[in-house]
């Protein structure tokens, strides 16, 4: 067993020693199991899965697609495996926002939503989220796709992907394009620690009325989120399916979940335990990432579109604990030589 975790630790990139080691769990150590829908889950799967290179990945693909008994599928090729970082487990989760907005300033809708500008470099930081918008850099280039409240299109930026309904009626769909590669900060943890609000009190509902109650104050704050991001239309993707997520496939609301892709492979089986109000007991797929995701026990969990997925997802943050399925023989055959026969 022993042998087994520092396998594991090695194939994820994970240091030995000082950080937890990998656990291997059995599917009866996982609270809940037997009574989730696997099917759902498997659905999910398949969304994804086909999109995955290695030849392990691509078998169990092609398995899934003709499974009879979802359940069995996972049970019979796949492997728990709890990792842990040092770091307490926190589970957030997000939604496709729907906006209105204008295709030109309006009073209300005066904030640009933008494309990826031409010169945005490969690498490196660009610009602030206060220098885009107090210095106007992108102004005057054609790279509005629309106008929305400027509140609300901080948090738009937040979620990555959203819609905005025009007074016409047209829906234009919005997708992550690409971001300023500036550090993320919460200015929910901002305002806790100027001492406006308690930790307990902090939600997305709070911030908003915080900011619009004091114009310039707020806007300073959301300043402080040095990250801005910028969308492209997505006009391919049904209104019926959920948004695209990293691996540039829909999304799915309550089975789809943002991960940090550094520890947790993208497109993978992921088990969650969570302890709040949204008590989640549920097989999720690791099909998104997240500025804000990083850690072997963080995960943000899609609620889906709209203004209930996202009270939903704004009063979620849990604790718990999350479990990656991987392959059997990912999990278990991955111990180098050297250290299987050490001297």
């Amino acid at each position: 067993m022993i042998r087994r975790a520092a396998a594991l630790a090695l194939a994820l990139g994970l240091p030995l020693g000082a950080a937890a080691s990998p656990k291997l769990l059995g599917f009866q150590q996982l609270d809940g199991w037997a009574a989730d829908d696997h099917a759902a889950a498997l659905t999910a799967f398949l969304e994804t899965c086909r999109d995955l290179r290695d030849r392990d990945w691509q078998a169990l693909c092609g398995v899934a697609g003709e499974a009879e008994d979802a359940r069995s599928f996972f049970e019979l090729f796949f492997l728990p495996v709890m990792v842990e970082d040092g770091a307490e487990a926190l589970f957030t989760g997000y939604y496709e926002p729907e906006l209105r907005g204008s295709e030109v300033p309006d009073g209300r809708h005066v904030a640009p939503v933008y494309r990826v500008p031409e010169d945005l470099p490969s690498e490196g930081p660009w610009l602030t989220r206060q220098q885009i918008e107090e210095g106007g850099a992108l102004k005057g280039r054609g790279l509005e796709i629309a106008y929305v409240d400027p509140v609300e299109l901080f948090f738009l930026q937040i979620q990555g992907s959203g819609r905005v309904r025009l007074p016409s009626g047209q829906v234009i769909r919005l997708g992550y394009g690409a971001a300023n590669r500036q550090p993320y900060s919460s200015i929910g943890q901002e305002l806790v620690a100027r001492g406006i609000y308690e930790p307990h009190q902090v939600s997305a509902d709070v911030i908003r009325s915080w900011v619009r109650r004091n114009p310039v104050d707020g806007r300073k704050l959301l300043w402080t989120n040095r990250s801005y991001v910028f969308f492209r239309e997505v006009n391919e993707v049904p209104p019926e399916r959920g948004p695209l997520g990293a691996m540039n496939r829909s999304i799915t609301p309550l089975r789809s979940i943002a991960v940090d892709p550094s520890i947790v492979p993208l497109g993978a089986p992921v088990w969650i335990e969570t302890e709040g109000e949204d008590r989640f007991r549920r097989l999720m797929i690791a099909q998104d990432t997240g500025s804000a995701i990083k850690g072997a026990q963080r995960a943000d969990i899609f609620f889906g579109t709209g203004k209930l997925a996202g009270k939903r997802a704004g009063r979620t943050r849990d604790t718990g604990r999350m479990v990656m399925l991987l392959p059997i023989q990912r999990a278990l055959d991955m111990l180098p030589q050297t250290l299987a026969d050490p001297a």
